[in-house]
């Protein structure tokens, strides 16, 4: 730039955004012709020549003062030329010849006819105007020299609806008017007297600055102060007219209120361009805020059921076992309520997180955004297409628009399994630990019973074993004292195996880790020491009676069969009594019917045990009939056994008494595994229906799934009737719910009748759910991705055919060799050569970027969709910005609160990091970095 101003001072300015537009066509040559003949006569009107050098000087310092100078006197500040020059300069942005710095009168008029030159270029004829008459100061060729520059810098370029210039600026005035009352702009002069005009222009583009609603059209000058003030203060337009200048005259200088009013469309329409990049931005603002939103959500609903599933493995692994079976049923029933009630709303909410991740990836997709990746450890398993698909980028390298994004890890499917798996080991623990509380109760009450019978049995025996009555008695009773021991010891023999019986039930109750052990091992104990004690005192008995045998005569023998018969029928009636009161416990029809068939055999025996007790009881009669035929004195007692008539008759009668309660018992028990194999049996019939008819929708989903017939919304259509009908058919499911709840409220474990269980069922009947679900949500992102690139319904079922004809498995997804033939179909040059293979390898690294050997018919879509759209990009969103800069390279907080909302103005500004530019200010914001991080490009 050339120094214009005296020796000791300096300026430097950049172009200015004024320009010499290209707008108005040919229109400004007419124009011009017309302002040619300059009226002379006019500006000899003092009213008139006061308004234009008012408003010419104001003009023209609106500029000079860009380049740090001003005039005073317009007549007198441009004689030499030089701030003439520097005006020309600033308002054109092109450089002029280098002025001459001599003093002289022919110096001044050089640079003066190089200002004229520099006008005629522009293509204005310049009539009666020459560089001696602004130099002499002549202020009628000064004013209308200006004019000229006026209407050529600031007029000429003004087009509206294919007029320009005076028209152009006329009907822009008109436009922007229309909607206010008592204004009517017909002219640049009569019609702005009120002032009314300017202060709805203002109105009309900022509403805040006026309170056009309080003007009076009675009122002039205070509507032209007012408009005048507020577009100094506020729209940096220079005050170039006094308010009485304009009221007092009766008809306003036409050129000076044209000037005037050029200055407010130039200034609004510099605003109009801001709004149009403020728009912009807002757009691409709301995209992202709507985006940062549904992350939002996700994470939450991400966190919530991770937490719900991190406080459930826990309680699920707890195996630590209870006392009683009463306890572990109300831990059953507990397991049973989280797997109806607490259970199915997470497997909704985990197939609604999945829809969601996939939903949001595609609009991030659409809108030419990254792939959002879920905080750590929040992760969750997505759709085939996506993960298939995926693309990882580095930082600072942009994803294309039409790459799907990349997939994540399945953190929340981990967790999922973890929590199944622990639920499938708990409800099998339940069971195994039920079964294990059964058998043990019943081992614990057998224990008693028995340990009961034998220490009944050995209740007075040590006491009967120490006794030295043979050393008092008579030969006689010596004699029955040995048989009597002989009896004993038979009876001892017998009772052997009740004290295995009981020592090995001990045993098992210890190795099932019984609750009460140690009570069982003591009263085990006390029963094998004690009959160590029986064992060796019987032992030293016997020694004593035989040592004096010798001495005693024979007992009489009938005494001594009865007693020897006696004692082991006694001892098979308290076996029987046992047998018919001992506890049983079976899971099948088939057990039952054993124990009935075994208890029919006992009963079979019973007339021989009756012909039994009728010849022991014989002998004790015949012995009494021979002592009284023999007038034998008895001592009212067989002296060989405790076993009297009276006891064999009484057991006897109480084994009568107990065989038709066990007959009662074992029916009861037999009804109710009828019932059970009944329930078995209901169950498994509809488990028969339910589960292959759940494999047939399965098989129907793929199919449906791969032929996808008719418009996108037609197939939406299809798959949600298809959902609806499943849906339908959960009454069914409900129906084997409460046949299940039957069998395991009857402690039935197993069922040779299907194969399938209640699991089976629901794992099955869950997958049918999730998969329809994400058939579906798999169309919707189609029909996205439809409507957001502009792919016609005929392009959509065009690609779905081409990619089905060349998916020869119908799996869903096309192999290299596939994709390439389906691509040179449709007319892709991607033949064996090595430019169509480098081709081939380029865009196979777009559809299958994991190299996983499959391209999905997702991905393939995105592919053909991306060919022929497009959408914003980071430049657009730069070159935006830098309007709403005023072309800078940085942006400040007023600057972007100014021009845009103030939720989107402090997004960005909270965002925006501090311009470290040499051109830096205080409070500077670098937009650029900001823009190519909205894109992925760089971090924000």
């Amino acid at each position: 730039m050339v120094d214009y101003h005296a020796a000791n001072q300096s300026y430097q300015y950049g172009p200015s955004s004024a320009g010499n537009g290209a707008g108005g066509g040919g229109s400004m040559g007419d124009y011009m012709a017309q302002e040619d003949d300059w009226d002379r006569d006019l500006l000899l009107d003092p009213a008139w020549e006061k308004q234009q050098r008012k408003t010419f000087t104001a003009w023209c310092n609106s500029h000079l003062r860009k380049a740090g100078t001003q005039i005073e006197n317009i007549d007198e500040d441009f004689r030499d030329g030089l701030k003439l020059m520097l005006l020309l300069e600033v308002i054109s942005g092109e450089r002029l010849p280098k002025p001459e710095r001599g003093k002289m009168r022919v110096h001044k008029i050089n640079n003066v006819n190089k200002a004229l030159d520099f006008i005629a270029s522009k293509g204005v004829k310049l009539v009666s105007i020459g560089a001696e008459e602004i130099v002499d100061g002549n202020a009628k060729m000064t004013l209308g020299m200006i004019w000229t520059i006026i209407l050529r810098f600031a007029i000429q370029d003004i087009s509206v609806e294919e007029t320009s210039a005076k028209e152009g600026l006329l009907l822009w005035c008109q436009r922007k008017t229309a909607p206010y009352k008592n204004v009517n702009v017909q002219n640049f002069h009569i019609s702005w007297k009120d002032g009314l005009a300017f202060n709805a222009l203002i109105h009309r583009h900022r509403p805040e600055l006026i309170e056009y609603d309080k003007l009076r059209k009675d009122d002039p000058v205070t509507n032209l102060n007012n408009a005048f003030e507020v577009a100094e203060k506020y729209l940096d337009i220079p005050k170039m007219l006094d308010a009485e200048d304009i009221v007092n005259t009766a008809r306003p200088d036409e050129k000076a209120i044209m000037t005037y009013v050029s200055s407010f469309y130039h200034a609004f329409s510099g605003a109009q361009k801001a709004e149009t990049a403020a728009n912009r931005i807002c757009k691409v603002l709301a995209v992202n805020q709507e985006n940062e939103h549904l992350m939002e959500d996700y994470e939450k609903l991400a966190s919530d059921l991770l937490e719900w599933i991190r406080r459930t493995i826990p309680w699920l692994e707890d195996r630590v076992p209870q006392k009683t079976i009463q306890e572990m049923q109300q831990k059953l029933e507990d397991f049973r309520d989280y797997r109806r009630v607490h259970k199915p709303p997470k497997v909704q909410e985990k197939c609604q997180l999945e829809i969601n991740f996939n939903t949001l990836q595609t609009k991030l997709r659409l809108s030419n955004r990254p792939a959002f990746m879920p905080s750590e450890g929040k992760m969750v398993s997505v759709s085939a297409s996506i993960h298939r698909g995926a693309a990882v980028r580095g930082r600072g390298s942009p994803r294309p628009a039409s790459l799907p994004a990349p997939a994540p890890p399945q953190d929340i499917n981990n967790g999922w399994q973890h929590l199944e798996q622990a639920e499938k080991g708990y409800e099998e623990w339940l069971l195994n630990e039920i079964r294990r509380l059964e058998r043990l109760d019943h081992l614990a009450e057998k224990f008693r019973q028995k340990a009961s019978i034998h220490e009944a049995w050995t209740d007075g025996k040590e006491a009967m074993l120490k006794h030295r009555d043979y050393e008092t008695a008579t030969l006689s009773d010596i004699k029955a004292l040995i048989r009597k021991h002989e009896a004993f010891e038979s009876d001892l023999a017998a009772h052997q195996d009740r004290v295995e019986q009981i020592a090995a039930i001990a045993q098992e109750l210890n190795e099932l880790d019984y609750y009460d052990s140690h009570n069982v091992n003591t009263r085990c104990q006390k029963i094998c020491d004690q009959w160590d004690a029986l064992g060796s005192l019987t032992h030293s008995r016997r020694e004593a009676l035989e040592k004096t045998e010798k001495q005693l005569e024979a007992i009489d023998q009938l005494h001594l069969e009865y007693a020897k018969r006696a004692a082991p029928f006694n001892n098979w009636m308290e076996s029987a009594m046992e047998d018919l009161q001992d506890m049983f416990i079976v899971h099948t029809i088939e057990e039952i019917e054993g124990l009935i068939s075994a208890h029919d055999q006992f009963k079979s025996t019973l007339p021989d045990a009756d012909r039994e007790r009728e010849a022991i009881l014989a002998i004790h009669k015949e012995a009494q009939r021979i002592a009284e035929s023999n007038h034998i004195k008895l001592s009212g007692s067989n002296p060989y056994t405790t076993v009297t008539p009276q006891i064999i008759n009484s057991k006897w009668e109480k084994v009568q008494q107990l065989v038709p309660k066990r007959d009662h018992a074992l029916l009861e028990e037999q009804s109710k595994q009828q019932s059970n194999e009944h329930l078995r049996r209901q169950f498994a019939s509809q488990a028969n229906v339910v589960g292959p008819w759940i494999q047939t929708k399965m098989e129907e989903i793929g199919r449906i799934s791969i032929e996808m017939n008719g418009t996108l919304e037609d197939q939406l259509s299809h798959l949600k009737q298809y959902e609806r009908s499943i849906v339908d058919y959960k009454p069914n499911l409900d129906l084997l719910e409460q046949q299940h709840q039957l069998i395991q409220e009857a402690l039935i474990f197993d069922n040779k009748h299907t194969n399938y269980t209640m699991e089976h069922i629901r794992v099955g009947w869950e997958q049918l759910l999730t998969t329809i679900a994400r058939t579906i949500n798999e169309v919707e992102n189609q029909i996205l991705t439809r409507d957001a690139k502009g792919i016609s319904q005929e392009q959509m079922q065009e690609f779905r055919a081409s990619f089905n004809h060349f998916d020869k498995d119908h799996g869903g997804a096309l192999g290299p060799e596939e994709f390439k033939a389906c691509l040179i179909s449709l007319g892709y040059d991607v033949e064996n050569d090595r430019q169509g293979e480098a081709e081939f390898n380029r865009i196979m690294s777009l559809v299958d970027p994991n190299h996983s050997g499959l391209v999905t018919f997702q991905a393939f879509i995105d592919f053909m969709s991306r060919e022929t759209t497009d959408t914003d990009t980071a430049d657009q969103v730069i070159a935006s910005f830098k309007v709403l800069a005023g072309d800078k390279n940085f942006i400040t907080a007023e600057e972007l609160r100014r021009e845009l909302p103030p939720d989107q103005a402090e997004y960005c500004i909270a965002r925006m990091a501090p311009y470290q530019g040499p051109d830096a200010v205080p409070g500077a914001l670098d937009y650029k970095s900001f823009s190519t991080a909205l894109y992925g490009e760089s971090d924000l």
